[in-house]
């Protein structure tokens, strides 16, 4: 299906949630060419559909789910949409996320929830969702996207950072947990990835001086980021031969230092 493809994920059944753009796109395209039969989950119908028609399109299997991770009761419906399609899913790719970009004293309480919502109890209702399964299979693989904002922080982004460092000390308490069932549990925190996201907040100026240019410039390997890149070291991560990797932040970013105060 592509220069990547391989059948190391052939018979595994996957769901990507935020998978009809960006990164999660990415990770679904990845996840159909190695061989998986992939639930393409996101909140835009058209989005999902899209990308579902893409991997069918060059042999692959997807269905597309349209789905708000806030809600467990879509989640489930979703989960066991797939299930009855294609069978269990054992391959959980946690995408689906909210930006926010506020100075803190500004940021409302609404706010503050909305993105906690998304970014971090969405992950949660994601994951337990298909856990059974999982431990049933007694093989499973769950790769959280949190952000590198997580790790440094970020300025006018004190709620997605909270949000998505969240995410990380979840995924490493979720690993200790369930590495008995043969479940590993890692996440990566993207760096600088070139994303529609990110081409709009360059839009508005929220890069600093000199935009994507600039930020390039600053980036060891002297590139941004693509999708494609997360979706290559999450495609290893759900790979048998990763069986021994659980618990840990795989960072993704050109080289970037994860306690830079800019982008």
């Amino acid at each position: 299906m592509t220069a990547a493809a391989s059948d190391s994920l052939a018979g595994k059944v996957a769901i990507v949630t935020g998978g009809g753009s960006g990164i999660g796109r990415g990770c679904a395209l990845r996840l159909a060419a190695d061989g998986a039969k992939v639930g393409v989950f996101d909140l835009d119908p058209g989005n999902a559909k899209a990308v579902a028609d893409e991997i069918v399109a060059v042999g692959g299997a997807a269905h597309p789910v349209t789905v708000d991770v806030t809600s467990r009761e879509q989640i489930d419906a979703g989960v066991a949409e797939i299930k009855a399609l294609y069978g269990p899913a054992t391959i959980l790719v946690t995408s689906a996320g909210r930006e926010g970009f506020r100075r803190f004293l500004d940021i409302t309480a609404d706010q503050w929830n909305a993105l906690v919502s998304v970014n971090l109890t969405g992950t949660f209702h994601s994951c337990q969702a298909v856990v059974p399964d999982m431990i049933e299979a007694h093989w499973g693989r769950i790769v959280t996207i949190s952000s590198s904002s997580a790790q440094g922080g970020q300025p006018f982004m004190t709620h997605y950072s909270a949000s998505k460092g969240g995410v990380i000390t979840f995924t490493k308490s979720l690993a200790l947990e369930l590495g008995e069932f043969g479940i590993t549990v890692n996440t990566i925190p993207p760096g600088f990835i070139i994303t529609p996201m990110t081409e709009r907040n360059a839009e508005k100026g929220r890069l600093g001086p000199g935009g994507l240019d600039a930020v390039i410039a600053r980036t060891p390997v002297r590139r941004g980021g693509q999708s494609e890149d997360i979706a290559a070291a999450c495609a290893f991560l759900c790979r048998d031969e990763a069986s021994y990797v659980t618990g840990q932040i795989i960072g993704v970013n050109g080289g970037r230092t994860t306690t830079s105060t800019v982008f």
